[in-house]
């Protein structure tokens, strides 16, 4: 070949990546948009579908033992990333577009989460009591019958830190460094850490892949969340410094190598205290305090949604920005 054939191919090529590269940024800022427009979908979610999948397989995989927990992941994590690959080779730049918007929207969960969060503040600033306990299920798997205003306060607070990195900022840098199948399979893993991924007598050995593998997924996430947090304290009249000593300081405590990182982060920024005694069912949890602040008020949980909301669309930004670069 001709070494001018040689060059025209080279930049043929080049450009091509680019231009994948460009329908993949726009498509995953499109996807932002249509979650910040409509939420979750109500039917035929795909997290949804994937989740009965994965329960259905659970009936032919469970072992209580960490090898077949193993199994388990690697079917159901296995599947979603050749689905996410077979999506990814899509050559025309405006379906590839479409298929990153629909991929994004998919894994995305910040409009629910903040929706979710002002449903709280909502039953417990009109003194519904019942109303609040009820809804607490939508955002974690707490003991909600005996938590008074405070608790639930604290419980929102903490879940909403928590939820902004797996729901926001965790799947949109996946999908800028590893696109489509990045967007798929950490909504896979983070899913199926929710779902077997728990210290109890059923998933103890079973759950362990799930948890070690969402631990890893969520590394960097949790602590860009913390840092984007912190810095975005100002927006809740909070102080960015104080917000990063908190962090600092108390974001290796919490039990969870990462989760710790955001509640840590959230403390600083809306000046309150998380963590304290946790109660799941019949196993009770003693979580170290975090931050120097009062316990969370009702108040608190709005400003915590204006947060997540700021943290998501710096995110979002970010990861644009790194998916255009390739």
């Amino acid at each position: 070949m001709p070494i001018s054939s040689r060059k025209t191919t080279s930049a043929s090529g080049k450009s091509a990546l680019v231009g994948s590269a460009r329908a993949h940024a726009l498509g995953m800022l499109a996807g932002v948009v249509l979650d910040a427009l409509f939420a979750d979908p109500r039917r035929g979610h795909p997290v949804a579908l994937f989740g009965t999948a994965a329960a259905a397989l659970e009936k032919r995989t469970y072992g209580d033992a960490r090898a077949a927990g193993v199994v388990h992941v690697a079917v159901c994590v296995g599947s979603v990333a050749l689905l996410g690959v077979a999506a990814s080779r899509v050559r025309d730049p405006l379906a590839r577009g479409v298929v990153s918007a629909a991929a994004t929207w998919s894994v995305l969960g910040g409009t629910t989460l903040g929706r979710e969060g002002a449903a709280m503040a909502s039953f417990l600033e009109a003194g519904d009591l019942a109303g609040a306990r009820g809804r607490l299920s939508h955002l974690c798997g707490r003991d909600p019958s005996r938590l008074e205003p405070p608790e639930l306060a604290r419980a929102t607070v903490e879940s909403i830190a928590e939820n902004t990195s797996d729901a926001v900022v965790a799947p949109l840098l996946w999908g800028a460094v590893a696109g489509v199948p990045g967007l798929l399979v950490y909504r896979a893993v983070n899913t199926l850490d929710a779902m077997v991924g728990h210290r109890n007598a059923r998933y103890e050995r079973f759950g362990w892949a799930a948890a070690r593998l969402d631990d890893v997924a969520n590394a960097v996430p949790a602590r860009i969340t913390g840092v984007l947090a912190a810095l975005g304290a100002p927006l809740v009249s909070g102080s960015a410094g104080r917000a990063l000593a908190v962090l600092r300081r108390d974001g290796h405590r919490h039990p969870s190598p990462n989760s710790g990182r955001c509640e840590a982060a959230f403390a600083g920024a809306l000046d309150v205290t998380l963590g304290g005694v946790n109660v799941y069912g019949n196993r009770v949890e003693h979580r170290p305090e975090m931050g120097d602040g009062p316990k969370p008020s009702v108040p608190d949980i709005r400003r915590s949604v204006r947060l997540a909301r700021a943290v998501g669309f710096a995110a979002a930004g970010l990861a644009v920005l790194a998916a255009l670069r390739g």
